[in-house]
């Protein structure tokens, strides 16, 4: 159950936002599932909630990355007027 959950939210994360970010994101994954391990026992929402958790994270990459873009578009508009 879980190899299925995780090989399904790597090959979205690969499909959506490239291999660089599935790489990161499996280990955010994996970083997730040891921690919940410690927690409780393997059910389905134990899984969904290991997925959910690495989405997050996934998110908050690319937020940080638009934000960093911005700034970097702006700097550049600045540096050339």
């Amino acid at each position: 159950m879980a190899g299925r959950e995780f090989s399904a939210f790597i090959r979205a994360v690969k499909k959506l936002h490239g291999p660089e970010q599935a790489q990161i994101s499996a280990v955010d994954w994996l970083n997730e599932l040891e921690s919940m391990d410690s927690q409780s026992g393997s059910t389905s929402r134990h899984w969904r909630a290991v997925t959910i958790t690495a989405s997050a994270q996934l998110a908050n990459r690319l937020n940080a990355g638009s934000h960093d873009r911005s700034f970097a578009v702006r700097d550049f508009i600045n540096a050339s007027r």
